[in-house]
């Protein structure tokens, strides 16, 4: 399976798939994928976390002794912080991020979801977001997923990037491309 999707590849790719094919035989691959969006969501909130994943200075022992702590205090349990500890043991605990994101594609590709990255300036609503998944659907044939990343150096509009197409409305990108226009014309 992992050969088929090239967004799921290397170690993270052989993790991820590793995992989906246990969440699959267990029928668990929904919670064990909530519980991974409850630990990439911890990551990106704690600087601390971040550290401790990604640092080479930790042993593996400090490592899943504060996992541990964290997994417990989080409520991940089972197949998920099982996986993560066995990360932790193997010293690939740093490319957890990679994992959980290449786990989402091959979860989305078994539900026939695709998944789009979106880069807005400020938050959406709720209105907006459903009617940015109609439309992405239209065009797709399938339900979306949409990963928001909210950058307010775009000023306005948004970047969506779904697969290998990208459309890019943000204002920066007019503004630059008119002022590219204005540099050749003057």
């Amino acid at each position: 399976m992992a050969a088929e999707n090239p967004s799921v590849s290397g170690v993270s790719g052989r993790y991820a798939t590793a995992l989906f094919e246990l969440a699959r035989d267990e029928k668990s691959v929904d919670a064990v994928k909530a519980d991974l969006d409850k630990f990439d969501a911890l990551l990106n909130e704690s600087a601390d976390l971040k550290r401790l994943v990604r640092s080479p200075v930790f042993s593996s022992e400090a490592q899943l002794k504060a996992l541990a702590a964290v997994l417990d205090s989080a409520g991940i349990s089972g197949i998920s912080a099982k996986f993560l500890k066995v990360l932790t043991a193997n010293r690939r605990l740093f490319a957890v991020s990679d994992v959980i994101r290449a786990f989402r594609a091959l979860v989305a590709k078994f539900k026939g979801e695709a998944t789009a990255d979106v880069t807005v300036a400020e938050t959406l609503s709720d209105r907006n977001l459903d009617a940015l998944k109609t439309a992405l659907k239209s065009v797709t044939g399938k339900d979306v997923a949409l990963n928001v990343k909210i950058d307010p150096s775009i000023i306005g509009g948004l970047v969506v990037k779904l697969g290998s197409r990208m459309v890019d409305s943000s204002l920066r990108t007019k503004l630059n491309s008119i002022k590219h226009a204005m540099k050749e014309a003057g």
